[in-house]
């Protein structure tokens, strides 16, 4: 509801300074003994609506103030001193260099606040969002709700739980070297060769994309996890030798962690993930 209030007081302030602005012009075109003096006017108002833009509506409405004194006395000047009579002319202005100045700020106020809105909008959507969307893993959000699933299964059923956490060697130096498309590129190629050496009842996860780094959990106990260790091993050694010598230039090298699941270890998702990534150290 309170987007789509900002969203029609931004539709009308705008449509509001449009008209405004046609006004002016037909006004200013429809006299030529006074265009040069239509000019100057129809330049401060536009001036004073720029500034309105750029601060806030009290600055407008002092510039505002301003210009109705300046543009009284010059009016009294012209009436007193070379005998002009006051007519249309001589209220236009004060009454549409205000509209330009409250027409402005609407509109500025109101597209603030849409950007606001949408800032909030993202934030919302980024922290209740379960999937990666440039490699449509699950992201660490899903993790937490599975894990707390899986563990419970693994408890009542007596099911050996294992967590793997990856990360690649030396990513640090390997993003100075490498741009930021072809890091991209390399997450999603390293996420598919995880998806590809774990079964259809294993979950793969992208905890973290900035520094990359991946959970997987199996249904198979710490022995177990050895094999899928192995295996995603010798798949990035095989395409360092091929595939991405060519494509990125520099060797991407895999750290992994694993723990087995123990309630009293590991009573919470975040202490499973925590526990794993210990093991990281030791892959050296």
């Amino acid at each position: 509801m309170r987007r789509f209030q900002s969203s029609t007081v931004s539709d009308g302030a705008f449509l509001l300074l449009f008209i405004a602005c046609f006004v002016s012009i037909v006004f200013t075109a429809a006299d030529p003994n006074l265009y040069v003096q239509n000019i100057i006017f129809l330049n401060l108002a536009f001036l004073i609506a720029v500034i309105t833009y750029f601060t806030n509506v009290t600055t407008g409405l002092i510039l505002n103030i301003l210009f109705v004194f300046g543009y009284g006395t010059f009016t009294l000047y012209q009436t007193v001193v070379a005998g002009s009579l006051v007519g249309t002319q001589n209220y236009f202005w004060l009454i549409m260099t205000p509209v330009f100045t409250i027409a402005t700020w609407l509109f500025t106020m109101a597209s603030k606040q849409l950007q606001i809105e949408n800032e909030d909008l993202k934030k919302i959507n980024s922290s209740l969002a379960t999937m990666d969307e440039s490699t449509s893993l699950k992201n660490s959000l899903s993790f937490q709700s599975d894990a707390t699933v899986f563990m419970a299964l693994s408890v009542r059923y007596n099911i050996p739980l294992t967590l793997l956490v990856l990360s690649v060697k030396y990513w640090d130096e390997i993003r100075r070297m490498v741009s930021e498309e072809k890091l991209m590129e390399a997450v999603h190629d390293l996420s598919q060769i995880g998806q590809t050496s774990i079964r259809t009842n294993d979950s793969l996860y992208l905890l973290n994309r900035d520094n990359p780094t991946w959970g997987m959990l199996l249904f198979t106990d710490r022995e177990g996890a050895n094999f899928v260790i192995d295996r995603l091993k010798s798949r990035v050694d095989l395409l360092n030798s091929t595939e991405y010598a060519q494509k990125y230039k520099v060797e991407l090298v895999l750290k992994i962690g694993a723990v087995e699941y123990n309630k009293e270890i590991t009573p919470t998702p975040v202490a499973f993930i925590a526990q794993a990534k210990k093991q990281l150290e030791f892959d050296v």
